[in-house]
């Protein structure tokens, strides 16, 4: 390694953002790349996100982290999805589970067989045939790979935990692979005359860190792209109006529900998130439709155990950077941009940012092409959860506040538009081949939201009426038979991976 340009990445910013990035480099990248971090704990943490989607397991399988362990020092649960409450009408709900209901047969999605067979008579929501739904409701976990001998997979899941515990735990891993943890607030950045390229910067103390590239994990300051190199932000308030949240942790829920619950709230929504220590509760909302103080309140009214703390206010501006990769620097987390957690995409938008980094990470120096790849993807990437957050908001029936009013006529993209329209007719997605989102969630949120198809795919005409209510019937059986089985998630919590 010693023939390359770039010997020394050096990241600005712990928290979340900065050490899953130096603990995947580490990973990925060293013992060749020297790695060094800056952070101040004089610096504070946004820490609202304490709920993540599947794709964090494979970021924890690449490191070799073991998920007892993990769960027990970030005082982990289980999540199987997120339960909407009172997003397409007042008194309705919907799990956005993270697998499928039913059982696909051939190329042919479940919801379709579902769909036919609601047309032809009153039948139970598409819930009803779902592992996780029925799961959840009981709050019932553990691994289950596969439903009997059957093909319908089994429990697909993400985690709960705290943010802030996962941080330390994985500084703990990227400096026992050699990464330098240096103490310091950032005092000014040095510059090449000529690129415009970050080569140095100096800390208190007359202090200095030199690079061959630089992270900017600086939060919403975003400290190097933003400010230093002056990469503007691109504003989605217009579609994603929320701009503030408030966060309150409370005591533990008796019962360990394995999921994430959202309930839209007049000018915004609450989210529950169960650690095993802890609950995290938050209301995200907007400043236009609702006072500060009003907010808190409705906030505290709502818990669900007495609270531990005061509710700590954040302030935020949906969007992006226009671009992620500039010169020799790279926004991850916060300082790229924020959406906010609704759907619970901020922790893998940082693992998705470092694993597309670490793809093209140049070894001599800086390519403009492999900078615009970057950048082309990360923004298509943005705009596709971006798209999908909008779409919980304008689909709604709710017209009871100006809030609600506002997200059911506004314009949207016209990507979202063309999708929306299309499963309207017959109950298709069209979806993009690297769309983060699979089929079942697009299904799962735009059938929750009340669209409702017109018609189905024609091939699952294939089966007979009577084969096809057999199916339905089965189905529904295997489920509950398989749920039955499993133990409640607080007793697999108890017996696998207990904090201490």
């Amino acid at each position: 390694m010693d023939e390359r340009g770039i010997n020394k990445l050096v990241i600005v910013g712990g928290g979340t953002a900065g050490w899953i990035t130096a603990a995947a480099f580490a990973r990925l990248l060293g013992p060749g790349l020297k790695i060094e971090l800056v952070e101040s704990e004089a610096i504070g943490t946004v820490g609202v996100g304490e709920a993540t989607i599947p794709q964090i397991i494979r970021l924890n399988t690449i490191l070799g982290l073991d998920e007892n362990d993990f769960l027990k020092h970030t005082f982990g649960t289980f999540k199987l999805g997120i339960e909407f409450v009172d997003w397409g009408k007042l008194g309705q709900r919907y799990l956005h589970t993270f697998g499928d209901a039913g059982l696909n047969l051939g190329s042919v999605h479940f919801h379709h067989y579902w769909r036919r067979h609601a047309m032809a008579g009153e039948v139970p929501d598409l819930w009803h045939y779902s592992l996780h739904q029925l799961a959840a409701s009981q709050s019932r976990f553990a691994h289950l790979d596969r439903v009997g001998n059957t093909q319908m997979t089994g429990l697909a899941y993400a985690y709960h935990f705290d943010a802030s515990l996962y941080a330390r735990y994985l500084r703990s891993y990227a400096e026992q692979c050699g990464v330098i943890r240096t103490e310091g607030l950032v005092q000014a950045v040095e510059r090449d005359s000529e690129s415009g390229d970050i080569r140095a910067i100096r800390l208190d103390g007359e202090r200095e860190v030199r690079g061959d590239f630089f992270v900017d994990c600086t939060g919403f300051r975003a400290l190097l792209l933003g400010q230093e190199l002056g990469i503007g932000y691109r504003d989605w308030s217009h579609w994603l109006p929320c701009n503030r949240a408030l966060a309150v942790p409370s005591e533990r829920l008796p019962d360990l529900p394995p999921y994430t619950r959202a309930t839209a709230r007049t000018a915004g929504w609450q989210w529950r998130i169960p650690l095993q220590h802890r609950t995290g509760n938050g209301h995200v909302y907007c400043s236009s439709f609702m006072e500060d103080d009003e907010a808190a309140e409705l906030l505290m009214a709502n818990l669900e155990t007495p609270a531990l703390d005061d509710p700590r206010p954040i302030r935020f501006t949906t969007g992006r950077r226009e671009q992620f990769w500039a010169n020799n620097c790279v926004a991850i987390g916060l300082s790229s941009g924020f959406l906010e957690p609704l759907e619970s995409t901020s922790i893998h938008l940082i693992q998705s940012n470092v694993s597309r980094l670490i793809e093209l990470f140049p070894r001599q120096h800086v390519r403009a092409a492999d900078r615009d790849e970057y950048n082309r993807r990360t923004i298509h990437e943005f705009e596709q959860i971006r798209d999908f957050l909008i779409l919980h908001y304008h689909q709604t029936g709710r017209e009871d506040s100006e809030f609600w009013k506002y997200c059911r006529n506004m314009e949207i993209p016209e990507p979202l538009a063309r999708k929306i329209d299309l499963f309207e007719a017959s109950g298709r997605i069209g979806r993009d081949v690297d769309d983060l989102f699979r089929d079942a969630s697009w299904v799962q949120v735009m059938l929750g939201q009340g669209i409702m198809p017109q018609d189905y795919n024609p091939m699952a005409d294939q089966l007979s009426d009577a084969q096809l209510g057999q199916f339905m019937g089965d189905l529904r059986s295997v489920i509950e038979k398989a749920v039955a089985r499993l133990p409640l998630h607080s007793d697999y919590i108890a017996e696998n991976c207990q904090a201490g």
